[in-house]
């Protein structure tokens, strides 16, 4: 190589006695070869000199003494790191930023450690124990109250109502009968054994009875329709002697005028207002 082809390839100064870069087998002073082909630092624009250490990451350059975590500005040469939103962030601002809070010790879960979810909030695992005696949930089930959230266990002996029918735990909607908790599939017509959680009933000698069963074995029969006298949703209806009658059938037997808190007569089995039944032998 003479003298004159031992020059900076882009300004032609002799490189003679001095430093020089090649690039692609051509010889450029320092201060060319920085200005053409280094990279731009990230953090303060400054050009990365070909003297100086170039961290890459995504197609982003750095000076290594600008590679620090977009918050608390600590070094992040060779330690972990992430991104947010274009930022560098140690693993510790990144946690304490992005990462979930325990909802019982308000800490951070770090990332990498096991977390419990559960009605859209999260533990640490060592968090998520049971109200009473204090044992880790995990993945077992369990029952949540406003208290907290129990194990099964501990549940049923704090909290839990025994089916009146089959003395076993409720564990959720239940049955108020005669003050006396029941499971819903165990609270049954007591003469057909249909479910009566969702059904109109009446109850004889503290046994519960669906309405048709109710009506064929116990239910009083109108005197004047023939059909059984419930007393349901607060229907009213007379007694007279042995006999009975729906309110809306209790009626003059001759002109049909309703009697009800009306003075009436009778003759056998009948009824009359006293202005048909004048002359008859019994007055009400």
């Amino acid at each position: 190589m003479t003298a004159s082809q031992f020059d900076c390839q882009y300004c032609r100064a002799s490189l003679i006695g001095k430093k020089f870069m090649l690039k692609d087998g051509n010889p450029y002073c320092i201060k060319c070869y920085d200005r053409i082909f280094c990279n731009y630092c990230e953090e303060c624009k400054e050009v990365i000199g070909s003297n100086s250490k170039d961290l890459c990451y995504k197609s982003r350059h750095w000076h290594e003494r600008c590679f620090n975590c977009a918050k608390c500005n600590h070094s992040l040469v060779e330690k972990p790191f992430a991104a947010k939103d274009e930022r560098l962030l140690c693993s510790e601002c990144y946690s304490n930023e992005c990462s979930s809070k325990c909802f019982h010790c308000k800490k951070t879960i770090m990332p990498g450690s096991r977390k419990m979810e559960f009605k859209g909030n999260y533990w640490h695992e060592t968090c998520f124990v049971c109200e009473h005696c204090r044992q880790p949930i995990g993945t077992k089930p369990l029952i949540s109250k406003e208290s907290g959230n129990y194990c099964v266990r501990c549940f049923q002996k704090e909290f839990a109502h025994y089916c009146s029918f089959c003395k076993k735990v409720i564990t959720s909607g239940w049955i108020t009968f005669r003050d006396q908790p029941w499971h819903k599939e165990c609270f049954l017509c007591s003469g057909c054994r249909k479910e009566l959680c969702e059904e109109e009933f009446m109850s004889r000698d503290d046994y519960p009875f669906c309405l048709d069963c109710y009506n064929h074995l116990y239910a009083k029969k109108c005197v004047a329709c023939n059909k059984p006298i419930t007393g349901l949703r607060g229907a009213k209806f007379i007694c007279f002697q042995d006999r009975q009658w729906h309110s809306e059938c209790f009626n003059c037997g001759k002109c049909s005028v309703s009697l009800v808190g009306e003075g009436f007569l009778t003759q056998n089995k009948e009824i009359f207002c006293r202005k048909c039944g004048s002359g008859v032998e019994t007055d009400i």
